[in-house]
């Protein structure tokens, strides 16, 4: 894995020039970006709204203008030597600018989807017709939520679903003044461009292999040295109660949510070396004949743990947002708080599943790659 994993050691000889029949770094780099390019630009209408739809809508092409942008700008940030300088760090700025416009409103949708969800649990009541537990029979799991009957839990609720749809609409105006706006059509204009010619670096002529792989494998080596800096062993219980208690211990934070923050942080960085990782093998998946597909499975699933991680991340630190609402009661104030504690709870529990599930890549069958 190690050798996997490293990027190739510089060397003063430059890339082996591509030989006939083997495939140059510039052409499979284009070709990967032209068939994201035209991605981007079929599902463009949809989401501007010709004939239908909305910004941040999650149907299909939506979705579809959501991945050819991450992986556009993902491709640009991993194989940075291939491309021409200026020109690549221009075009991720207006990328990453579009891909935060777009993913704003539906993670208001997420967000108020999954506090409703912990709100519904929480004050879940039992079934009408369950019985008691009889003598000698096993004893049954509880269905009531501890906050069930608590008189500050529906207006906790009307709180939460009043300040996300408030944010929600803010968000959906500007996206749809964004998604009209002139910089957008500069940026739809270099995309077009984009399928027809991409502005490569010298070392693109060189042979694919020899650029490509290595600059892969450093991706792979920037989310290891990552992952290996998490507090895995702190993870490695379902939930460790006394994690808040030790987090700045020598030098707090000036409060609560700074250090949850703090502490999120390199989770979240993870998260972004994860996608850059499984983008990169995508890019390399002509040169590997199939050899990587195992390993990006496992990254799309070390992702979607991730997700959920950053997701109760935020759900929590909007119930806290919520609670330092002026004027509300302290019933609706302690309904909140105990949300917030179900979301980093969830937050736990997703450092758990990473990690069971960081070892497994680790030990999978890394791809063998010729790097010198």
């Amino acid at each position: 894995m190690t050798d996997a994993l490293s990027p190739a050691p510089q060397s003063a000889a430059p890339p082996a020039v591509a030989t006939a029949g083997d495939p140059t770094a510039g052409e499979v780099l284009t070709a990967h970006l032209t068939a994201q390019a035209v991605a981007f630009l079929r599902a463009l209408p949809t989401v501007r709204g010709e004939p239908g739809g909305r910004p941040g809508e999650p149907d299909a092409q939506g979705g579809d203008l959501l991945r050819a942008v991450r992986r556009v700008g993902g491709a640009l940030h991993t194989f940075a030597a291939a491309v021409e300088p200026g020109w690549a760090q221009e075009l991720r700025d207006e990328l990453r600018w579009l891909l935060n416009m777009l993913t704003q409103e539906p993670s208001y949708d997420r967000r108020l989807a999954r506090l409703v969800a912990a709100l519904d649990s929480l004050t879940r009541t039992a079934a009408p017709d369950r019985l008691p537990a009889q003598r000698g029979d096993e004893p049954s799991s509880p269905s009531t939520g501890m906050l069930a009957g608590h008189p500050g839990a529906a207006k906790a609720r009307a709180l939460l679903e009043r300040q996300l749809t408030v944010a929600r609409a803010r968000i959906h105006t500007s996206s749809l003044q964004e998604l009209r706006s002139a910089r957008l059509h500069a940026l739809a204009d270099r995309m077009t461009l984009l399928t027809g010619e991409v502005p490569l670096a010298a070392p693109a002529a060189a042979a694919a292999r020899e650029v490509l792989l290595p600059q892969a494998a450093a991706a792979l080596g920037a989310l290891a040295r990552a992952a290996e800096a998490l507090p895995l062993l702190r993870a490695g219980a379902a939930y460790n109660g006394d994690a808040r208690h030790r987090l700045h211990a020598e030098a707090p934070l000036p409060d609560a949510d700074a250090a949850l923050g703090t502490d999120d942080a390199p989770w979240l960085r993870v998260r972004i070396l994860a996608k850059r990782a499984r983008y990169a093998l995508e890019v390399c998946e002509p040169l590997l004949g199939g050899q990587a597909s195992g390993t990006a499975a496992r990254l799309d699933s070390l992702g979607r743990v991730l997700d959920r991680h950053q997701e109760a991340a935020d759900a929590a630190a909007t119930a806290a947002a919520a609670a330092r609402t002026p004027r509300i009661t302290p019933a609706t104030g302690y309904v909140l708080g105990v949300v917030h504690a179900d979301q980093r709870l969830e937050v736990e529990a997703a450092r758990y599943s990473f990690g069971l599930q960081w070892p497994e890549l680790l030990n999978s069958d890394w791809p063998d790659w010729p790097v010198r």
